[in-house]
């Protein structure tokens, strides 16, 4: 059986599985995921906390001698790039699925839901068995899509001790083959050091909407208490043996694990990337609702104008009451 006759059932489950649970859900107002960058300017309103410094309108400002910002019309045609991370860390799993299934779920859904009108989707695979970034153009249409998915589904596992560039470095390079403003999902269980790729996620999220998707495995977070387990390193091969029937080591790598997320979750948060994170063990779909409407309400939120008392007829400019 060729890979392509078994990825497309597969595929078509998947879609299935997007468009009956997410598709109307989601769909609204702006033909994507999320409510473009924009790059056409809108009407001036008054500088609420929160607002993004660089949308300063500083003739308004001046004239005004109040702050103002420049709105901007969302975009109606979406460029969406995914950097999809499957080197050999992603290659783990031990609840529902792997790691490397989950980021497959995460780009179909974002793929089939961006994929409307004049929307095109395109990637960059980091990893697989030639350690190297394959680049699939972006285009439009359902077949692209497809074709795009099952190139991601037959990514080969990476070999232990394969040299791969970091994700750093394959953020980098998408950040300079990008020309238009758009979406840029990052998938990934950025197990990296933190310093190795926020700058270069920093600088991305400087034209571009960044949302970075982390996946990561229970096994992750704490271990279990199941005597001696041997652990596998999926990138280098190195192995060890570990006695968790020590409450002490449990509660040690527990606090270690939280640490690591936290650093990461802080890190996209001063890239300025909009972070998501999702389970082996959790409905991938339902937190894909929740953080999409989430960042909706917030995006209404930062557009809407500050609210204005109420005049009352019966008092004056100053504050008195009209004789």
């Amino acid at each position: 059986m060729t890979p392509y006759l078994a990825a497309e059932p597969a595929l078509r489950r998947l879609e299935l599985v997007v468009t009956r649970r997410l598709d109307g859900l989601l769909q609204g107002e702006y033909q994507g995921l999320l409510p473009g960058p924009g790059g056409e300017v809108a009407e001036a309103r008054p500088y609420q906390p929160g607002d993004d410094v660089r949308r300063m309108d500083w003739n308004v400002t001046a004239r005004t001698a109040e702050p103002h910002v420049r709105d901007l019309v969302a975009d109606r045609e979406l460029e969406v790039w995914v950097l999809l991370d499957a080197t050999g860390s992603m290659d783990f799993g031990t609840a529902r699925m792997e790691k490397r299934d989950l980021a497959l779920a995460a780009v179909a859904s974002i793929g089939f839901l961006t994929r409307r009108t004049g929307n095109r989707i395109g990637a960059h695979l980091l990893g697989g068995a030639a350690g190297e970034v394959a680049v699939v153009p972006a285009r439009t249409g359902r077949a692209h899509l497809m074709a795009l998915l099952q190139r991601v589904f037959a990514l080969p596992r990476s070999s232990p001790g394969a040299a791969v560039p970091s994700l750093g470095g394959a953020v980098e390079r998408l950040t300079r083959t990008l020309v238009r403003r758009g979406l840029v999902v990052v998938v990934s269980d950025f197990l990296d050091p933190p310093q190795t790729w926020e700058q270069a996620i920093r600088r991305l999220a400087v034209r571009q909407q960044v949302l970075a998707v982390e996946v990561l495995d229970p096994r992750e977070l704490e271990l279990p208490d199941v005597g001696l387990l041997t652990l596998v390193d999926p990138e280098t091969g190195r192995r060890r043996e570990v006695a968790t029937a020590s409450a002490r080591l449990r509660r040690r790598y527990a606090e270690a694990a939280a640490g690591q997320r936290q650093a990461i979750e802080a890190a996209l948060r001063r890239a300025g990337a909009t972070h998501l994170r999702l389970r082996t063990d959790g409905d991938w779909v339902r937190d894909l609702v929740q953080h999409v409407l989430r960042q909706r309400r917030l995006a209404r939120l930062a557009t809407a104008p500050a609210a204005r008392p109420a005049h009352d007829p019966r008092r004056g400019p100053e504050g008195g009451d009209v004789a």
